[in-house]
């Protein structure tokens, strides 16, 4: 599959870097060519998310915000849609909203929230961009839906974007992504994680056989819209180092797959900068990714590797 988008980078967030501050990490990412600062949503980790996309986007001229991944059972959608439009706007359009159906155990439990089965929660998540959709349109907008009613409200403010700010939905259960190749501007493929108990298991779901069995359920889903997706690869494991082979033997056993399963699994990115280059380029031309996050402790390292694709 030859996908003609340019690579993007993007890097999750959950603190400045050391002796830095906030704006200055953000300004730092923005120096070194990253497209976007990512910040989670789980009540244990980072700085409350829409904070610190506001400060990030405030103290910098071209970084795109975003989430990762809002959760919906935390906000009412018509609370979200106001202050996403509202950072949109300041940033003249430099946010995209990411979304997921919340798979965070611990979240639910120490915040005394309900955890519904995830069939429920793939529901809430469906409404939930409807009403977010809605409400970044022009006009009163009502809806009645199983898990949201809404009556004649107008959106205040109007994005800056024209529809409202691109829409990431990460997932990687076949009904998620189905959704997602019909709703969402950006696809996280994801492996599966219903919820985080499951985290182990859902690691297998990261060999390269399962992500083409993803890319099939998207592309027959999105139809002709599909060349209009971005695809996002969230990279759990990345470190840039001359002798990967410790490193991924390791991995193997995780994975519970042979050593180059390992190594093309969109979810881990090792080896020297020729080689993640060489990686990168292959992802794209397999399954038509091009956005890539990595976590906030191999930025700096990955410089190198984001001097070699963007421009």
């Amino acid at each position: 599959m030859t996908h003609p988008r340019r690579f993007r980078f993007g890097v999750e967030m959950m603190k400045p870097f050391d002796a830095t501050t906030w704006a200055e990490s953000a300004r730092r990412l923005e120096d070194l060519g990253y497209s976007t600062l990512f910040v989670p949503d789980h009540f244990e980790e980072g700085y409350g998310p829409i904070t610190a996309m506001a400060a990030a986007v405030a103290a910098t001229d071209s970084l795109r915000v975003a989430s990762a991944v809002f959760d919906p059972d935390f906000r009412h959608p018509a609370v979200l849609a106001k202050e996403m439009a509202s950072i949109d706007l300041i940033s003249r359009g430099r946010l995209e909203v990411g979304l997921g159906a919340g798979y965070m155990v611990s979240d639910y439990a120490a915040a005394g929230i309900p955890m519904d089965p995830p069939g429920v929660r793939v529901d809430r998540l469906r409404e939930y961009v409807d009403v977010l959709r809605g409400l970044w349109g022009s006009g009163p907008f009502s809806y009645r839906g199983h898990h949201y009613t809404i009556d004649a409200l107008e959106g205040v403010p109007a994005p800056y974007t024209d529809g409202g700010p691109p829409i990431l939905v990460a997932g990687g259960g076949r009904r998620m992504l189905t959704f997602a190749a019909t709703h969402a501007d950006i696809i996280g493929v994801n492996v599966s994680l219903p919820t985080s108990d499951a985290r182990a298991e859902a690691t297998r779901d990261g060999i390269p056989s399962r992500i083409d069995e993803k890319l099939s359920w998207i592309r027959d889903a999105a139809g002709e819209r599909f060349g209009d997706i971005e695809l996002h690869a969230w990279v759990r494991f990345a470190h840039v180092t001359p002798d990967a082979m410790s490193l991924v033997a390791e991995l193997s056993g995780l994975f519970d797959a042979d050593v180059e399963d390992v190594r093309s699994s969109p979810i881990v990115l090792v080896g020297d900068v020729g080689e993640i280059v060489e990686r990168l380029y292959e992802r794209r031309e397999r399954w038509g990714y091009s956005y890539f996050t990595i976590l906030q402790p191999v930025a700096h390292e990955f410089a190198d590797v984001i001097a070699r694709l963007v421009d």
